[in-house]
């Protein structure tokens, strides 16, 4: 029977090849609490929440506290329930949005297994494959020049910039420095992390705008609780703004979508609950007409797997930002994605394509 008999966590770190740095942290290993559920007819699913706390709130200790919570309720349900595995999942406790998105994940691994499907397939397999961005982090102009240099070179066509720190100014020096070596070749999105206010963003993004730049998109340039911030710097200003920290929830989605606050919205399963919410986001988006972007933290290829798989699925999704795992300097993850220089291609094997065996064993002996 498909019914849910287990569920177990691991922490894992894994070092980073070069520190990540955003307006709002820096990181220098990917740090994730793994959810490994297992049914009583032998099957395997597994999840991935990261300890993001300056974005979702959430901690290492607090991850594995939640999932003990949640899965205490789920223990005994039947996967083929979906629906009630959901309204249980959500209705245990409140927020804690990386814990629920790590045994959403799990739960959908599970759930395609079960239906005998690739797990993008399972939800609608819109896309074969897909292709992400770069990650620049911020640092120097110079410094800065030099990696996006670089990844241009390694095959990348879309790089998302960050900015959003020391001065609107210093990140127009970015920028410029970043298009005098790459040129227009390479389509630029920036993501501010709430670094600008109203004003300040509007001035910075017209000043770019003036320059030609040719910005493709800015994600969230004011504060996540100013949506009339945002809805001010959407209003005036060429380039589509993106919010991003400003949802987590439907409810979220709907006020930015009524108000017009934003032009794109980015989907992340770690602030919206995991798929099952995520896909409640797009679908009201799909309906205000609003293209949607699916991005992630720093997480291992497991996490990137579930939301890549969620994405692919998808028309309303049109960009995608998984580079996460290829900043890792290793690969804990037998099976998942597959990387190949920017393209994501899925495995043909039932849910996210992971060999459980292997994992486990690499699970239990990094736990010592």
């Amino acid at each position: 029977m498909p019914v849910l008999a287990s569920i177990e966590t691991y922490r894992i770190a894994v070092p980073l090849k070069k520190p990540f740095k955003t307006a709002l942290r820096t990181v220098e290993a990917a740090e994730a609490v793994i959810v490994h559920l297992a049914t009583q007819d032998g099957r395997s699913g597994f999840g991935e929440a990261p300890p993001t706390h300056v974005i979702t709130g959430d901690t290492l200790d607090g991850i594995e506290r939640a999932v003990q919570l949640i899965g205490a309720g789920l223990i005994g349900m039947d996967i083929r329930r979906h629906e009630q595995l959901f309204e249980k999942l959500h209705k245990t406790l409140v927020g804690n949005t990386s814990a629920k998105a790590a045994v959403d994940m799990a739960l959908y691994d599970l759930i395609a297994q079960q239906a005998g499907l690739p797990l993008t397939q399972y939800l609608g397999g819109y896309r074969e494959s897909i292709e992400t961005d770069y990650t620049v982090s911020v640092n120097s102009p110079e410094e800065m020049a030099q990696d996006a240099e670089g990844y241009e070179q390694d095959g990348f066509t879309v790089l998302k910039v960050k900015v959003g720190i020391d001065t609107p100014e210093q990140d127009l020096k970015r920028i410029q420095a970043i298009r005098d070596r790459v040129g227009n070749k390479v389509t630029l999105r920036l993501d501010a992390n709430q670094g600008w206010d109203p004003k300040s963003a509007v001035r910075t993004i017209r000043k770019m705008e003036d320059a030609g730049f040719d910005i493709e998109l800015i994600e969230q340039p004011v504060p996540a609780n100013d949506i009339e911030g945002m809805k001010f710097v959407t209003e005036h200003t060429m380039t589509p703004i993106m919010a991003d920290e400003s949802v987590f929830s439907p409810a979220d989605a709907k006020r930015v979508l009524e108000l017009r606050a934003a032009d794109l919205i980015n989907i992340k399963l770690m602030k919206a609950g995991g798929i099952h919410r995520a896909l409640k986001i797009n679908a009201l988006a799909e309906t205000f007409g609003v293209p949607c972007m699916t991005g992630s933290m720093i997480e291992t290829k497991l996490g990137l797997s579930a939301a890549a798989h969620f994405a692919a699925s998808q028309p309303n999704i049109t960009r995608f930002d998984f580079d996460a795992p290829l900043m890792l300097k290793e690969d804990l993850l037998p099976g998942g994605i597959q990387y190949s220089g920017k393209t994501v291609r899925f495995s043909s094997e039932p849910g996210l394509g992971i060999d459980a065996g292997r994992f486990l064993e690499t699970l239990r002996e990094r736990r010592g």
